[in-house]
């Protein structure tokens, strides 16, 4: 891994005031969640703008499906406070209630209903007319390719046709505010497209999801990222800038034609870090690419010619890593 000259502190500082539930959605002040034998939330404050994706990702056991039962109102915090569509979740009207949609990480539909059965089930639940419910119910099983099986009982689809099942049941009723934890597991990778390409529909129209997952390249899918490990949250920021928090900058790979030295370069003010991959092959961490790169390629070609210089976007796997490590890293420093 490439360590930045210098790194960011991995726990986020606490608010400086108590967040205002005019600001966001959601809104989490310092809640905590503390089982008899274990700490699963540890006072994580965030707050999601309306109209926006937050993605939730981090290690199996690490609190993210613990969080979405604190916003929903399936726990109440043990510490701190949260907000949901300006009511305490633990307290929520009904009205409120049928704002939300929920997708859990396990299955609980009805196993001897029909597909279409389980979707306009829940559809009525929340006080459509059959109209509508019916055109909505078509709508969102074309959506996630279930219409073919519309009349099959949910017991008897595969594990991947029931995620989609209990996201149609999420959807049917059109909500304001969209919890989905882990929505895309067992989904092949052609139809998480076409998942993630509605759940940007949503969100262009004013809805507000919080998406679990542990498909790492999805977080480029979502406006902000939190990362949750061992129950804090330790970052929060764009996916964009959690590359450049984890990577301390912008990262160049440079091929050379001739073995090079790539100490030389660290006396550039525009170069951060430097890592040598090889005799020709040099990994630079810089403050900006697209204006550092001449600079660096100049400096080389002092010495050898240079074949190649190119942006490199690390994957949200290495993000991930990096991030977790430090993160644990000062936790037993």
């Amino acid at each position: 891994m490439l360590a930045a000259t210098s790194s960011p502190d991995p726990s986020p500082a606490p608010p400086s005031s108590h967040p205002s539930p005019a600001v966001g959605a959601v809104v989490v002040d310092r809640a905590s969640m503390q089982f008899p034998d274990q700490l699963a939330v540890d006072a994580i404050s965030l707050v999601v703008p309306a109209g926006s994706i937050l993605g939730v990702i981090g290690p199996s056991g690490a609190g993210k499906t613990t969080t979405i039962r604190l916003l929903t109102g399936a726990l109440v915090p043990t510490a701190g406070t949260i907000t949901v569509l300006g009511e305490e979740p633990g307290a929520f009207r009904r009205q409120t209630r049928e704002r939300i949609g929920y997708m859990p990480q396990s299955f609980t539909l009805f196993p001897d209903l029909t597909v279409r059965e389980n979707v306009d089930f829940v559809g009525s639940l929340f006080g459509m007319l059959f109209r509508s419910r019916a055109r909505r119910t078509r709508e969102v099983l074309e959506l996630l390719d279930l219409w073919s099986v519309r009349g099959r009982r949910a017991g008897r689809l595969s594990g991947g046709m029931q995620r989609r099942l209990e996201l149609a049941c999420a959807l049917v009723h059109d909500p304001a505010l969209l919890f989905l934890d882990e929505p895309t597991a067992g989904i092949d990778p052609l139809l998480r497209a076409r998942v993630w390409a509605e759940l940007h529909l949503l969100r262009d129209r004013g809805r507000t999801l919080i998406v679990t997952t542990q498909h790492l390249e999805e977080a480029e899918s979502c406006d902000r990222v939190a990362l949750i490990a061992a129950g804090r949250l330790i970052a929060l920021a764009t996916p964009e800038e959690l590359r450049r928090e984890a990577m301390g900058g912008d990262v160049v790979a440079v091929e050379t034609a001739a073995a090079y030295d790539g100490d030389v370069l660290r006396s550039l003010p525009v170069v951060r870090a430097v890592r040598q991959d090889g005799p020709r092959a040099l990994t630079v961490v810089v403050d900006d690419a697209g204006t550092a790169t001449p600079d660096v390629v100049e400096a080389i070609q002092a010495r050898s010619e240079v074949v190649s210089a190119r942006e490199e976007r690390p994957t949200f796997d290495e993000v991930f890593a990096i991030l977790v490590q430090r993160s644990t890293e000062a936790l037993v420093s």
